[in-house]
């Protein structure tokens, strides 16, 4: 049985929806990334820990549990000193036009109107849609697939790569593949 696990993928692709599933189900340990890496602020997403921070506060919990699951995005290199302890890497892949609209979904449970043209952020969230868009075609600086594919060819542990956008079916896949 698996018992470390990291889940990542575009934003959108559903690693934190499909990570705290996964972890109601069998008892582990539910850590986002995003924690890790954003300050909590009246606008969230907006400041960045310091990169130590960063680093210990995900070490803190990553090295002080024996079963987890960690979502979303990681700073690859900056915290390439945890990938001994995972026992399994999950690679969601979901196209970019079902990945959008369940970001625009998110930002509307979330804020409402609010993301609405007009709205307090309605600039925020088109920068960010745009962001996201580009990952498969590599016009963003952050991470993009080829980024992804190249971090994974160096995987040493498993890799459980779910490429549908079926929430039941990545949870199950999942959870055969801790189980294996």
């Amino acid at each position: 049985m698996k018992k470390r696990i990291h889940i990542f993928g575009a934003s959108g692709s559903g690693t934190s929806s499909i990570g705290r599933a996964v972890c109601a189900q069998i008892g582990y340990q539910h850590f986002d990334s995003d924690h890790y890496l954003w300050l909590p602020t009246e606008e969230p997403f907006t400041v960045t820990r310091s990169p130590e921070e960063y680093i210990r506060l995900m070490g803190n919990d990553l090295t002080g549990n024996d079963q987890w699951i960690l979502s979303g995005h990681v700073s690859f290199g900056l915290v390439d000193v945890y990938l001994p302890l995972y026992e399994l890497v999950v690679f969601l892949y979901v196209p970019t036009d079902i990945r959008l609209e369940r970001l625009k979904r998110r930002e509307y449970e979330r804020y409402g109107g609010e993301i609405l043209p007009g709205g307090k952020r309605y600039e925020n969230l088109s920068k960010f849609l745009e962001y996201a868009a580009g990952y498969d075609t590599e016009t963003t600086l952050g991470r993009n697939l080829r980024k992804h594919e190249n971090w994974l060819a160096g995987i040493q542990c498993p890799v459980l790569r779910i490429t549908n956008d079926s929430f039941d079916k990545s949870v199950n896949a999942l959870l055969e593949a801790i189980h294996a």
